[in-house]
């Protein structure tokens, strides 16, 4: 039977649970008439938060990019930070806006994440800080990193973007670092429509925060540091305590689409799929695969062969960010110096994943996939 391709397959969706359970939460809102600033929600969630997520002290963002910016200011980093090219353009522009240089280190093959090694080799006398990503969910070597930061007297703050819910070596892999950085943005894992979170180990160091993404003020008379405006809504807020009790089944269906297309995919040559990092807690954000050489078109082939059919991946992280103009003239930029992301930036496909995607679907996605190296191969 042909299947129907006509309805396009977005990479993600965002997770929305039934309207009907929302109207409670707007109810209240409209009743107390109390919309940001700290609210009753946006209290109850950051407790809810540091409950479920295993952490000790949690402040609510608007949004994830806001949260890192915030990040850096609360701990005074300045001069260079070291950091990745492999992510979304948002965790080096949040340098930029502190007027921080960003310094570019290569990633590691297998797990795509911040390679130790390349770290340590790009520390200068003007390091402060290392801004590491838990690539795909997948935990960095926050052993080895916080072993060098120690070595060398650097702050890490880690863009977890991607890690809600992860676990490494039996807890949070937010308790790493200084400071951990969460999106809640709609197509994440777990979202409040746009929101952010930092995770922090202590109450001094968050009520800093909580001071600066307030304008800076303790009351309203005194203000004790140049603040900006990232509260998160009431509303936003309300919407995260109603997320929270879908979260868990979310987890699990992604678990189970993540299986089938591995199981699926296995066949294929040329096709790679990324581990999982099982051991260490995944949240399936993400379904990264590398179409290699032996695969019979390019990954800008395959890109373009799945949006000829409905399918919409996208080619996570491509380009890197050391390629846009703001970066590309930095020497960590150099192609020379980056040849491991420079190569999953040519290969990476991150396909469909989210809670609702169908095993029809599945099948339509990996079949497409299969079809075309066939087709290529015989032309």
């Amino acid at each position: 039977m042909k299947r129907d391709n006509s309805t396009p397959i977005y990479v993600t969706q965002p997770l929305l649970p039934d309207l009907q359970d929302f109207i409670p939460y707007l109810e209240s809102i409209w009743q107390n008439k109390i919309l940001t600033n700290g609210g009753p929600f946006h209290q109850q969630l950051e407790q809810a938060l540091c409950d479920y997520l295993g952490v000790k002290h949690i402040c609510l963002f608007a949004n994830g990019t806001l949260a890192l910016i915030t990040a850096l200011q609360a701990l005074r980093i300045t001069g260079e930070v070291i950091t990745t090219p492999y992510s979304f353009v948002a965790t080096a522009h949040s340098l930029l806006w502190n007027g921080i240089k960003p310094v570019f280190a290569d990633i590691d093959p297998q797990t795509f994440n911040l390679d130790p090694e390349r770290v340590e080799a790009a520390i200068t006398p003007q390091t402060t800080a290392i801004l590491p990503v838990h690539c795909y969910g997948r935990p960095c070597n926050v052993e080895r990193i916080q072993k060098i930061a120690d070595n060398y007297g650097l702050k890490v703050i880690y863009d977890a973007a991607h890690a809600f819910g992860v676990r490494h070596q039996g807890g949070s892999v937010l308790n790493y670092g200084d400071l951990s950085v969460l999106s809640f943005h709609a197509t994440k894992v777990f979202n409040t429509f746009e929101g952010g979170a930092i995770i922090c180990p202590d109450a001094k160091t968050k009520q800093r925060i909580d001071h600066l993404k307030n304008f800076g003020f303790v009351d309203e008379v005194t203000v004790v540091a140049p603040g900006i405006n990232g509260k998160m809504s009431e509303i936003n807020a309300a919407f995260g305590l109603l997320q929270l009790q879908h979260v868990d089944k979310a987890l699990q269906q992604r678990q189970a689409i993540d299986a089938r297309y591995r199981a699926n995919l296995a066949g294929i040559k040329g096709i790679r799929c990324i581990s999982p990092g099982l051991e260490s807690g995944a949240n399936h954000a993400y379904f990264p695969i590398l179409v290699e050489p032996e695969f019979p078109l390019s990954r800008d082939e395959l890109y373009q062969h799945l949006r000829e059919n409905n399918i919409f991946s996208r080619r996570y992280f491509h380009p890197l960010i050391s390629d846009f103009p703001m970066y590309r003239g930095m020497p960590s930029s150099a192609h020379a110096n980056l040849p491991v992301a420079r190569t999953a930036a040519e290969q990476v496909i991150c396909l469909p994943l989210y809670p609702t995607l169908d095993n029809a679907q599945i099948e339509l996605i990996t079949d497409t996939i299969a079809a075309s190296a066939k087709v290529s191969a015989t032309r």
